[in-house]
């Protein structure tokens, strides 16, 4: 089942960052835990106190051990470095970049647009905006300022992605939830909108943005990596695999396959 929900196909993405770990194979486990729920991308960060490895090393030891699952690296790189992971991936790299710009390389550009001063170069050139935002409402307003940025450069606003970047704990259960915050929505903090709560609050507030034409999916944030994305695969995104709104299984092999993205031209198939 490829379900869909309100408007277009929900994506969803999980960040698998782990602080003070270097060791590969802990970022394997979970890369193949979120590939178990047919999750779009994982994002791995750059900002953590790396003195071992990058992000790129890391997740280039991931791709041979994953088939899917699309492996996006949150930091500035060079672009040989990421058409090489795009190579051992076979098609399913990302790249990130604080001022996104035109690239002779063809992975997906993800770039966070929660900054109005980003928003026109995001809507220019990437495929997928991640915006931290703490109510439908706000992300909605994002999103369509997004998208008709994106019309006045020409593109279609159809083929960018607005996905809301949120950090989830899910670590009490639905009584974590309080007013306006688990099932009534996010908090703001000074890391960002934090969602805290149980798996099935959290499936709501999912179905329920993206129903209502407030974003195209979500970026979730574990707040403790192993404990949450573990929750959020094996609770919230069965659940909404369950009830049709999610997909489980991937269509494709590669990352643009997986976002409903068409291939830049002259950009051959990935083999």
């Amino acid at each position: 089942m490829t379900g869909s929900y309100g408007r277009g196909l929900l994506h969803l993405a999980a960040a698998v960052d782990q602080v003070g770990v270097f060791d590969a194979e802990r970022y394997v486990e979970l890369v193949r835990l979120a590939e178990s729920g047919g999750l779009d991308f994982v994002t791995l960060d750059g900002r953590f106190g790396w003195t071992e490895t990058d992000p790129l090393t890391v997740l280039a030891q991931v791709a041979p051990a994953t088939r899917r699952i699309g492996l996006v690296p949150m930091t500035t790189a060079p672009e040989a470095a990421v058409a090489h992971l795009d190579g051992v991936s076979r098609g399913r790299a990302g790249r990130w970049s604080e001022d996104p710009g035109p690239a002779p390389e063809q992975p997906v550009r993800v770039a966070d647009a929660t900054e109005p001063a980003a928003r026109q170069a995001v809507a220019r050139y990437a495929d997928v905006a991640l915006v931290r935002a703490a109510s439908s409402a706000q992300a909605a307003a994002v999103r369509e300022e997004l998208r008709a940025h994106a019309g006045e450069f020409g593109r279609d606003p159809e083929a960018l992605r607005v996905l809301v970047s949120l950090v989830v704990d899910l670590g009490d259960g639905e009584r974590a939830a309080e007013p306006g915050h688990g099932g009534g929505g996010p908090r703001q903090t000074v890391q960002g909108p934090l969602y805290r709560g149980g798996p099935v609050d959290l499936a709501e507030l999912v179905a329920g943005w993206h129903g209502e034409g407030a974003t195209d999916g979500f970026h979730l944030v574990p707040a403790e990596p192993r404990r949450d994305l573990e929750r959020l695969v094996n609770g919230t995104v069965a659940l909404l695999q369950h009830r049709g709104l999610f997909r489980t299984f991937y269509p494709g092999s590669t990352l643009r396959e997986h976002l409903g993205l068409a291939r830049p031209a002259g950009q051959l198939a990935a083999p």
